[in-house]
């Protein structure tokens, strides 16, 4: 036995010293081992940014580099001489850069001289050509080519595979990665009596066209693009974008091309004749923060949303730290500044504001529904044919129209124009009585104002009373004002925000007001509620307007009154501020008392067009008379009802189409190199759109490059970054890690892949397979890579650590929208709707208490809007959910490329604590105590089954049945606490269970609910 041993150790020895000649026998490899040192410890003052440069001496590029490089001979090389100098006058790098090289990097460069100096271009801008798949003793050119390549990858390292994971473990890890949500059981008792590769390869496909596969990939594309539901900048105001996530789950679904979903994205409102799906698309032009503060400065906030677009689309498509270039040219990278504004010069031509005024965009798409669409076609039938019997001529209504004009002219004056006597204004405004009864306002404009007129009131004549029923302010247009008035503000508008008259020493009380004209949210109707936001008129300036104000009781001139009594004293207040006052004004009362009646009591400008001869009267004239006449005649009161009624119901449609931010193309805006940023300066350069310089360029050459050249040359054959990029990120989806772990930077700081052959042989393989994302996914997952187990045996932990051979699958904690997902699903509350407004699920009360402009309180969703999945969770950046801050959700202020995940005491908390996990522990109590039989250790084993996909151990059922007996002895003692468990969460009790039975299990759920392995993906 021994001899047998020590033969066995001679045979190791062998192997291992003939691996370790081997390996330094390898060649330096110049991406994977030199440029790193290069980049991290030289570019700074020798690397792509002119400006930081020492001694023209560029070691990002071959041509400079040999000017300190001897190839071959590294006892002529300047640059071997520096790095291995004790001179500290000569040391590179110098002392004060804090980032010395140690020994094992010294002896790589000097090395690399040595061998050559041989150079390659950066692994990421290579020419993408597809690699041959290594053949190899397990596949002999005929197995999984991703196994191809990990395997000899495996062997260099004297690894191998791991043992496939167990069914229940792969099928959840399947399941999960596919869908985001746990295996039905039952699935999972099938495929562990059969896991054959066909059986495999089918559920595969069945998680890949289910409609949950979309909402889980859209989790981590949101994150990309940086999608929310709010602004982001100060006060964070709401905006609706909903209908873009849902664009973005289908793509996933109906498998759309990556180049026709990276085309519609950026340039879908460019497109010949674009659908509203591609419009919804190019939504994503419009996810950037955006500010609703009114104080800041619009060309300032124009520059940051420009530069925000040029770094996400940037780190999305190109893998790339463009922003790094927005001040200086990139100090790793070629990225020049140039560069970065020239790539923010395709996005110039998109409408939009600085100032985001009231969170309104001006640009908004209506995304109806099929059914809203279908309601849309009916109504506006309806509405067609009731506007033709509305607009159809009869003789009974040509009669109508001539008896009326004869009424009107025949009637006496409604109104009656009161003579000023006297006028003063309380800061200083010079008012001036005119022969037309108006008053004029000059001299001063303070930035508030009241006027003060005294009106003598018109005589009784016969009758001992005179009962004034209404009151007219009418304000005018005069030459002498901004714009023709009738208001001082520069615009020519006005805000009248109270108006006060007061007769025999007593206040007049409004009833109501209405205006001829009232700009939005400064309304005539105002005045008459004594609401003090006031009455404006934009954009109606420039001519007459009108407010009748009507009192709560008529104000009554009595023949015998004192000469005081028969006055009026008129204020008008004005203290919305900025010089909004009013300019020429005149006042009118009235006795009559059906004035409401505007078919017998028209308006004074259509009274005027009736006492005008008809010969004599123009087109416009004459149609607003026709206008005015339809409008009010009791003999279409019935057309104008039916109007009415199908206007509503159009009314109150529009206003439930959700809406989405569009993009849409205008006139470019100037675009300029900003020098270290700055936004006021206009010394730059003015740019025009142009992808970056060291790039292949686009081949079009006579006219200027818009957004849909840009989108066609992302995925372009001849561009190396995009296809790379996607796959290196979806590696990571399924893998843990990309193949190049920094999945956020594939430049020069970022880490060189670990298997690069592979990467481009899935890149080409992406790009030949007509950007079929779903093809990529079902490569990646039926490889045998992927099915293998997680578990990490001492030998990789000694020699492959960080897992970078994928000698195993990776384990890791499930993204914050799964972990609550996960809890919905195994209690059967998760609503699996797909796509739809954001909701709001449970949160804390007072969680928002710091957000302003406005204050908002959060109000959760009742019914299914509380359980849909996290995807749809309401995204308030400055305030995301704690829920989903807590388990490291992104709050999408900027592109994130890669969630961290932390562990903390936190994230136990919510999990015990937060309702909606209190609430799914509850509802999967009562599914045990309905679904799982009668004893406890069955109701263990239903439990597990249900949230681990597995059967339980000896030791966990006995753990279990300690909580659940101390649970079970505190609620019998305390039943009033077990009802206070029932009352957590809006999901109904069932009356055929416990409460003291529910509380317990309720316990039990809560620690099954909680356990490292129900969060983890292994």
């Amino acid at each position: 036995m021994r001899i047998q041993s020590l033969a066995f150790l001679l045979v190791l020895m062998q192997f291992s010293l003939c691996f370790v000649r081997a390996e330094a026998t390898d060649k330096i490899d110049f991406n994977q081992q030199i440029r790193p040192i290069l980049s991290d410890r030289c570019f700074s003052c020798h690397g792509p940014d002119a400006e930081t440069r020492e001694a023209d001496l560029r070691l990002d590029l071959q041509e400079s580099a040999l000017g300190v490089i001897s190839p071959g001979k590294p006892q002529m090389s300047d640059l071997v001489e520096r790095i291995t100098s004790d001179d500290p006058d000569l040391q590179m790098p110098p002392a004060e850069f804090a980032k010395p090289l140690d020994q094992k990097q010294i002896d790589l460069l000097v090395q690399w001289v040595k061998e050559g100096a041989n150079w390659e271009e950066h692994w990421s801008l290579s020419r993408l050509d597809r690699p041959e798949v290594p053949k190899t003793k397990q596949n002999k050119g005929a197995g999984h080519p991703i196994d191809a390549f990990i395997s000899r990858g495996l062997t260099k390292q004297g690894l191998s595979f791991s043992e496939s994971a167990k069914p229940h473990t792969l099928l959840r890890r399947l399941s999960f990665d596919l869908t985001g949500l746990p295996p039905n059981f039952k699935k999972v008792q099938e495929f562990t009596s059969d896991h054959s590769d066909e059986a495999y390869s089918k559920y595969v496909d069945e998680l890949l066209n289910s409609p949950q596969y979309g909402e889980r990939m859209a989790i981590y594309w949101l994150d990309l693009v940086r999608y929310a539901d709010t602004l982001g900048y100060h006060g964070d105001q709401v905006r609706s974008v909903s209908p873009y996530r849902d664009y973005v789950i289908q793509a996933f679904n109906n498998n759309k091309p990556f180049d026709q979903f990276t085309i519609e994205q950026l340039a879908g409102d460019l497109m010949p004749d674009a659908t509203i799906e591609q419009k919804i698309a190019s939504t994503y032009n419009r996810l950037n923060r955006a500010s609703a503060e009114g104080g800041v400065q619009p060309k300032e906030y124009l520059a940051k949303y420009s530069a925000d677009r040029v770094r996400t689309t940037g780190a999305v498509w190109l893998g790339s730290t463009f922003g790094c270039a927005e001040c200086h040219d990139h100090k790793f990278d070629p990225f020049t500044t140039k560069d970065f504004y020239s790539f923010a010069a395709f996005f110039a031509d998109i409408k939009e504001l600085g100032i985001v005024s009231g969170a309104k965009h001006i640009e908004l798409l209506q995304v109806p529904t099929t059914a809203q669409s279908d309601q849309r076609n009916t109504l506006n039938s309806q509405q067609q044919l009731a506007q033709q019997k509305y607009d159809a001529q009869t003789p009974e209504l040509t009669q109508a129209f001539s008896d009326w004009q004869e009424q009107i002219r025949n009637s006496k004056e409604t109104w009656n124009l009161l003579t000023p006597e006297l006028v003063t204004a309380d800061q200083g405004t010079t008012l001036t009585i005119v022969d037309d009864g108006s008053v004029l306002a000059s001299g001063k404009n303070p930035v508030k104002e009241t006027y003060r007129v005294t009106y003598r009131l018109p005589e009784t004549g016969d009758s001992d009373q005179l009962p004034l029923t209404a009151f007219r302010l009418e304000v005018v247009p005069d030459p002498s004002l901004p714009a023709q008035g009738p208001g001082r503000a520069g615009n020519g508008n006005f805000v009248i925000n109270a108006v006060e008259i007061k007769h025999a020493d007593q206040n007049v009380e409004w009833a109501s007001s209405t205006g001829s004209h009232s700009q939005g949210g400064f309304l005539a109707e105002f005045l008459g509620q004594g609401n003090k936001k006031g009455w404006a008129i934009l954009p109606h300036i420039g001519k007459n307007q009108h407010v009748t104000l009507f009192p709560k009781k008529p104000v009554v001139i009595t023949k015998t009154a004192e000469t005081k009594a028969k006055t009026v004293s008129l204020a008008i207040v004005q203290t919305h501020g900025t010089e909004h006052n009013l300019g020429k004004f005149r006042l009118y009362v009235t006795t009559e008392e059906k004035l409401s009646d505007l078919y017998l009591y028209p308006k004074p400008a259509i009274r005027l067009i009736i006492q005008t001869d008809i010969s004599k009267r123009t087109p416009e004239q004459v149609a607003e008379l026709q206008t005015y006449f339809r409008k009010h005649t009791p003999q279409l009161a019935a057309a104008r009802k039916e109007i009415a009624g199908i206007q509503s119901s159009q009314k109150k449609l529009e206003a439930s189409i959700v809406t989405t931010l569009a993009t849409k193309a205008g006139t470019p805006r100037e675009m300029r190199i900003l020098p270290r940023g700055d936004w006021m300066s206009l010394d730059g350069e003015v740019v025009e759109p142009a992808v970056p310089h060291y790039l292949p360029q686009p081949e079009i050459k006579d006219r200027k490059l818009n957004r849909l050249d840009l989108a066609n040359w992302m995925v372009d054959r001849s561009n190396p970054l995009v296809a790379r990029s996607f796959v290196n990120r979806l590696w990571m989806l399924f893998y843990g890690n990309g193949l190049s772990h920094s999945v956020d930077d594939l430049g020069a700081q970022g880490e060189p892949p670990t298997h690069p052959e592979l990467l481009d042989w899935l890149a080409t393989e992406f790009i030949e397979s007509g950007w079929d994302m779903k093809h990529l996914v079902r490569l990646m997952v039926t490889s045998q890579t992927y099915r293998q187990s997680s578990d990490v045996s001492a030998i990789m932990r000694e020699n492959d650590p960080y897992n970078k051979q994928y000698s195993r699958q990776s384990r890791w904690r499930l993204d914050a929208e799964i972990v609550r997902d996960n809890a919905l699903s195994v209690s059967n509350l998760l609503v699996q709707q797909v796509g739809g407004v954001s909701v709001k699920p449970y949160q804390p009360a007072g969680y928002w208490a710091q957000m302003n402009f406005p204050k908002r309180t959060y109000q959760h969703d009742a019914g299914d809007n509380q359980y849909r999945r996290g995807l749809y969770t309401h995204w308030q950046r400055t305030f995301l959910h704690p829920s989903l801050l807590a388990f490291d959700a992104s709050a999408r202020e900027e592109c994130s490329a890669k969630r961290e995940r932390s562990n903390t005491p936190l994230q136990a908390l919510v999990l015990l604590n937060d309702p909606t996990y209190v609430e799914a522990a509850r509802v999967l109590a009562q599914r045990i105590l309905l679904e799982a039989g009668k004893s406890d250790e069955a109701r263990f084993t239903w439990a597990w089954h249900q949230v681990l996909s597995r059967n339980p151990r000896a030791e966990e059922i006995l753990l279990l049945n300690q909580l659940l007996q101390s649970n079970k002895k505190h609620y019998e003692q305390t039943p009033e606490d077990a009802l206070k468990v029932q009352k957590i969460g809006l999901a109904p009790v069932s009356d055929q269970v416990n409460p003291v039975e529910l509380a317990t299990w309720t316990a039990v759920s809560r620690a099954l609910l909680s356990l490292h392995e129900t969060i983890t993906r292994y």
